[in-house]
């Protein structure tokens, strides 16, 4: 059996959206990086983009898989914490990974990748 992958908004580098096989692949989502909005508003806006992504292929945070978190100071494990388990819905945990890294900009604090499956 073959399964075709979509791509959806793609560019040269890369696609926001990758499908294949029933699995949803999101690339690295970040806020939109004001040097004002802490850990606690960047987490929040970098979800309600990862909200939209999936819910435009018929998913939702409920079927993760998996999620990197990458920070870049891991002075913000325990508020970005709070945001994150305040969102997932009981009992749908993802595996889960989460790193210190120097992110694209320096206002960004936190970028999030996820893999997920089809409702």
């Amino acid at each position: 059996m073959t399964h075709t992958i979509q791509r959806h908004h793609s560019n040269a580098r890369m696609s926001k959206i990758v499908q294949h096989g029933g699995l949803i692949f999101l690339c690295g989502q970040t806020s939109s990086g004001t040097a004002l909005a802490g850990i606690h508003d960047q987490t929040r806006e970098v979800l309600r983009r990862i909200d939209a992504l999936l819910a435009e292929v018929g998913s939702d945070r409920s079927h993760l898989l998996s999620a990197t978190v990458y920070l870049n100071q891991i002075e913000d494990f325990a508020p970005m914490n709070a945001v994150w388990e305040a969102w997932l819905p009981p009992g749908a945990a993802p595996a889960r990974t989460t790193v210190q890294a120097h992110l694209a900009s320096p206002d960004l604090r936190v970028e999030i990748t996820v893999i997920a499956t089809s409702v």
